[in-house]
């Protein structure tokens, strides 16, 4: 196990308190994710985020039932209970010298660090809401950019900086002593990332379903990790919609056979609905709606209720946020 116990915001002043009847929910994002850019000809752009917030604030209802707050920027050393220390300073010294490439397909601009930092520090608060002793909401969905499943411990990919929901598994063991964290990833590209950085922990559950084969070739059904830890669902395309979510339930139940964590994490990635241009799944905005249900319903009855949602991907920016604004009604 790793021991890095950190300093953070005292969880007690302020990040969830509220009256008896607060709003049980939080719609954590930042206005800073806005700043990462990587161009419109890029899939992962801004317009991505807009179309999340543009189909929150369309919803006058869901959008008066849940918490709205600004994230905070996550700090080097928060980032580093997930990353090389080097690597999180070189992401910083990139984007202040005007950005540039880390790869083919993963850009740095010169807001990628507030963007980033931002989007961690979301993961961050809602973790520090999860886990509030004075009736905070429980559950959080964090609406940011850039995503975060296939970053790695000292390299960036996949459009990914800083592992945000490995990060809050982490942080969570780090700073309010989870004992067990359950992660779950629906998004229709393997989470390498999370799953390298939490699956040497053997208390940390890692389960995804996705696309096989596709990016990045990683995520085979017998890759359990050194811990047996890590439950992959390799699903080709094209199949039925419920093949899919049932596929994803009955690994989750697997995984935490015998087995309750304190926290549950979802790498919510909506480029498993059908039509997404980077992905073959088939699942509709119906289906988004089943799985953040039965992934709520898991964690009201292991996890006390404690839920942290982290945006992954969704690249056709409409049904992205018709999707997001379902997944939100879920968790309410």
């Amino acid at each position: 196990m790793i021991d890095r116990r950190i300093a953070g915001p005292d969880p007690s002043a302020g990040a969830g308190a509220g009256p008896p009847d607060a709003p049980g929910v939080a719609f954590i994002s930042s206005a800073d994710c806005g700043l990462h850019d990587t161009g419109w000809n890029h899939p992962e752009h801004t317009g991505r985020l807009r179309a999340v917030l543009r189909a929150v604030g369309r919803d006058v209802d869901l959008f008066t039932r849940v918490a709205h707050r600004e994230a905070r920027h996550a700090t080097p050393d928060e980032l580093a209970v997930a990353h090389d220390p080097a690597y999180v300073a070189g992401v910083r010294t990139l984007a202040e010298a005007g950005g540039g490439a880390l790869d083919a397909d993963t850009r740095v601009s010169a807001g990628s660090w507030a963007a980033a930092a931002a989007g961690a520090g979301g993961a961050l608060d809602a973790v520090d809401l999860a886990f509030a002793p004075d009736g905070g909401p429980r559950r959080s969905f964090v609406a940011v950019r850039p995503p975060g499943h296939h970053a790695l411990r000292a390299s960036g990919m996949g459009f990914c900086l800083f592992g945000n929901a490995a990060l809050a598994a982490l942080y969570a063991r780090a700073r309010h002593g989870a004992g067990r964290v359950l992660v779950v990833d629906w998004d229709v590209h393997h989470g390498n990332g999370t799953q390298a950085l939490v699956q040497h922990e053997p208390d940390v559950r890692f389960v995804s379903m996705h696309q096989w084969p596709w990016y990045p070739g990683t995520g085979a059904a017998e890759d359990r990790g050194p811990h047996a830890s890590v439950w992959n669902v390799p699903l080709p395309p094209g199949l039925a919609r419920a093949r899919y979510v049932d596929a994803f339930t009955r690994a989750v139940d697997a995984a935490t056979t015998g087995w309750a964590p304190d926290l549950v994490v979802v790498s919510a990635g909506f480029d498993s609905l059908a039509g997404d241009p980077l992905g073959g799944f088939t699942l509709e905005i119906e289906d988004a709606d089943a799985l953040t249900r039965q992934t709520r319903a898991r964690a009201d009855a292991l996890a006390g209720g404690r839920l942290v949602s982290v945006l992954e991907g969704g690249y056709a920016p409409e049904r992205l946020g018709e999707a997001a604004a379902a997944h939100l009604r879920a968790l309410l």
